[in-house]
């Protein structure tokens, strides 16, 4: 697809079918190509997947990457593409994204569907531990760019332990391709260092403590959160997927067998399955 002029830069966009918009985002150190075994087991929709500015095939603007910089340049692709009425399907970071544009523009929204994503914010104890590790130490002055920037750690270890099959290196070269340099894995770092615990980062905190007033109170919205079993890597477990059904409004929660974190590389068919029946459930395409 063309690529499409936004702020002072581009947002990369893979696309395929026709009708109701349904857009998908990506979250850390992902890109469109995520979606790309998902697609095939959904019809008769628009299926739209942008690259998150400075990731996969978008533009890389010299800007801190901070999940404000994000949504700045996520709204301007909506606008740009003239997207309205749509549902939104969003992994990890993309989750979030999806809920902060939905609790910003309520017209604008049909439906959500979400898994492995930032649902609220959590103190340190409630992080699994491998994330816990893995966020301590991307936070650590010094170690998190050697292993982010110099090393190129995130995306191998993204796509070979945050999953249950491993990816061949084969497989890996679509996600390591938009960053070949230091530079350039600048915001896979910063995103790193984004997990909200414990208070922190503070703005960051009350966005999505303004995103889960809007989960709460949004009881026209259907919802649909997609969990997981199998993998230490998972973040949304039974207590957060238990949190979710009591405190989001019109939320259907569906099981999607064992799976990693980057589900859609584990098990595309079942969840493009469980998107598809859901929205035919509520007439959403």
């Amino acid at each position: 697809m063309p690529d499409i002029g936004v702020l002072d830069s581009f947002v990369h966009h893979e696309e395929s079918g026709t009708g109701a918009p349904v857009v998908f985002l990506h979250g850390n150190p992902g890109s469109s190509h995520l979606w790309r075994k998902v697609f095939p087991g959904l019809s008769a929709a628009r299926l739209l997947a942008p690259d998150l500015i400075g990731m996969g095939r978008s533009g890389k603007p010299d800007i801190p990457y901070l999940f404000t910089d994000h949504a700045r340049y996520l709204d301007a692709w909506f606008d740009a593409a003239a997207l309205d009425r749509v549902v939104l399907v969003g992994h990890d970071w993309g989750g979030a994204l999806a809920f902060d544009w939905a609790a910003r523009h309520p017209d604008r929204v049909r439906g959500v569907v979400f898994f492995e994503s930032i649902i609220k914010p959590m103190t340190r104890d409630e992080l699994p531990a491998p994330a816990r590790e893995r966020v301590e130490r991307f936070r650590t002055p010094g170690l998190g760019e050697q292993l982010v920037l110099d090393e190129n750690l995130f995306v191998r270890q993204a796509f070979t332990g945050g999953v249950l099959t491993p990816l061949s290196e084969e497989d890996l070269l679509p996600y390591l391709a938009p960053y070949p340099t230091r530079e350039s894995r600048r915001p896979i770092l910063a995103w790193a260092r984004q997990m909200p615990f414990d208070g922190e980062p503070a703005d960051l905190v009350r966005r999505i403590e303004a995103y889960d007033r809007w989960l709460t109170d949004s009881a026209r919205v259907p919802k649909l959160l997609l969990t997981f079993e199998g993998s230490p890597t998972l973040l949304v477990r039974r207590e957060l997927a238990a949190w979710c059904a009591a405190n989001i409004a019109c939320l259907e929660t569906e099981a999607c067998g064992q799976s990693g974190h980057h589900a859609p590389e584990d098990r595309p068919e079942e969840i493009a399955g469980a998107i598809s029946r859901w929205l035919d459930r509520h007439g959403l395409r």
